[in-house]
């Protein structure tokens, strides 16, 4: 290990993706206290400097004035670093995003695509003239680390930046992958090199200790590995692993108060590495897409990993199902929701049924499907994401003869989940011609089944909502729910719930007065 290692604590800016860039005060002081007390930290990475967004970002997504002052005073002793997203900063920009800041920053790192190394070397060259210290982040290492012709190229940063990082996008890179990169890279260029690993695979730690056996210059990581989807190597087990080699000194009371805290917030955010994360870093797949689909819990682990194997396996889909078409128009619909009111009036959605034939179910989910059957009328089981899994258990119970499973159009971005009974009972609609932009919701399904049915009249059956007092994720499929809700309505479908409903925008009466 060379004694001029430097570590690079960038937690507030890559663990920023998950709280939307906003820090609590207090903890920020805390952190920053930590920091300036560890002296093995070298430098701290507070966040981005950005040109204004359309939608919101928080307080270190732009690092105002006050807060790179706060930085610098509370950790004098330390380079504060900030980020730039080069794909979206041009030289014109510099002088209103950095100048003004010139005696709180002393390094400018910048987030590189390869394909832009050209585009990013004036950038840099401009920022050096500015008299930072300059950093590239090269992304997708494990797109370019066998790339020699790529690494020659790297000879044009000589002079413009005093560090290059190889960034492990994917977090799926190997020790042998970064000690050859290393190799590479030095016998080719005379520019401290960098390592910054995500923790995909686990391998965050064994890939920085490699690469700082192999003569890395400078190491990231973050408090309790907060980062961007499965999130990064822990500042922590790094200073850990180093203290115990003898290689740094840690005061772990200093360094233990602050982990305490950012554990606290990783029960509510959830980072860390999981069976999606691992297979997207395994074959290099971006996590952006995994991070969206689990912090938002929307979908199953079951549909993220199909969604995820269809991309390795470069399919737009792993299913073709025939398209729904000549279907007998109906006169009126049941759309069967997951809420406890559907379970509660069962047996009136029975007598209902019974009485009027001809209503056809449409069910929003597989929840339902076993207590609705052996009904005389023709039923649509609505699919989308794992409920493909869910209606497998029930199968052995169901008698399939007035039974078809409905999927949205293809291609499905999260693949399609069927079970083999139900292959060729299974079709997609057409289009989603009610609603643009339309969200992955059974309801979005359901609505647009009955409108293709040409029903005169929906009817809701448990279509409960969530009222203010449940979780986040539930609150933000109601508000989605009534959106479809009302969009469905404008575009001229008459709605009637059956059952108590907290959504609005339609009549509600009760199913006992029609029986």
């Amino acid at each position: 290990m060379s004694n001029k290692l430097e570590i690079c604590d960038c937690t507030l800016r890559d663990g920023g993706y998950y709280t939307n860039w906003d820090f609590e005060e207090n903890l920020v002081k805390m952190y920053f206290k930590a920091m300036n007390d560890l002296p093995a930290i070298t430098h701290i990475e507070i966040g981005y400097r950005s040109k204004p967004m359309d939608e919101y970002y928080g307080e270190y997504f732009y690092c105002p004035e006050h807060v790179l002052k706060m930085a610098k005073d509370l950790c004098p002793e330390k380079q504060i670093a900030v980020m730039l997203n080069e794909k979206d900063t041009k030289i014109e920009d510099l002088d209103e995003l950095l100048l003004p800041y010139k005696n709180y920053i002393d390094l400018v790192r910048t987030a590189v695509a390869p394909a832009n190394l050209e585009r990013a070397a004036k950038l840099g060259k401009a920022l050096k003239n500015m008299g930072f210290k300059v950093a590239f982040n090269l992304m997708y290492m494990s797109k370019w680390a066998d790339d020699v012709e790529f690494i020659k190229k790297l000879n044009q940063l000589e002079g413009e930046v005093d560090y290059i990082y190889m960034v492990d996008s994917f977090g799926g890179v190997y020790p042998d992958d970064v000690k050859n990169a290393l190799k590479r890279i030095k016998k080719e260029v005379n520019i401290p090199v960098g390592f910054h690993g995500h923790n995909n695979m686990e391998l965050g730690l064994a890939n920085s200790l490699t690469a700082i056996e192999n003569g890395c210059d400078i190491i990231d990581a973050t408090i309790t590995g907060m980062g961007r989807g499965a999130g990064n190597l822990k500042t922590e087990l790094l200073l850990t692993s180093l203290n115990s080699k003898e290689l740094i000194y840690v005061d772990f009371n200093k360094l233990n108060p602050v982990v305490v805290e950012f554990e606290k917030m990783q029960k509510d955010y959830l980072w860390g590495t999981s069976l999606p994360y691992m297979i997207s870093g395994a074959y290099s797949l971006p996590q952006k897409d995994v991070m969206s689909w689990i912090s938002k819990r929307r979908y199953t682990t079951e549909s993220i990993i199909n969604a995820l194997q269809n991309r390795k396996n470069n399919l737009s889909d792993n299913h073709k199902v025939s398209v729904l078409k000549n279907e007998p128009a109906v006169n009126n619909v049941v759309i069967v929701g997951g809420g406890p009111n559907a379970q509660k009036h069962a047996h009136a959605l029975k007598l209902f049924c019974k009485k009027y034939p001809e209503t056809v179910l449409i069910h929003a989910g597989s929840r339902f499907v076993e207590t609705f059957n052996n009904l005389p009328n023709q039923q649509f089981y609505c699919l989308l994401g794992a409920e493909g899994y869910k209606l497998q258990g029930a199968l052995p119970n169901l008698n399939l003869e007035n039974i078809k499973c409905i999927l949205e159009p293809s291609p499905r971005k999260m693949g399609t989940i069927l079970p083999d009974e139900m292959i060729d009972k299974t079709f997609e609609l057409t289009e989603i011609n009610f609603i643009k932009n339309y969200p992955d919701s059974l309801l979005t399904i359901a609505f647009q089944l009955s409108k293709d049915l040409g029903s005169e009249e929906v009817y809701l059956f448990g279509l409960d909502g969530y009222d203010m007092k449940t979780d986040e994720q539930m609150v933000e499929v109601s508000k989605e729910n009534q959106f479809l809700v009302n969009e469905f309505i404008n575009t001229g479908n008459v709605v009637t719930s059956l059952t108590p409903s907290n959504y609005q925008g339609f009549n509600t009466i009760s199913i006992y007065s029609k029986l």
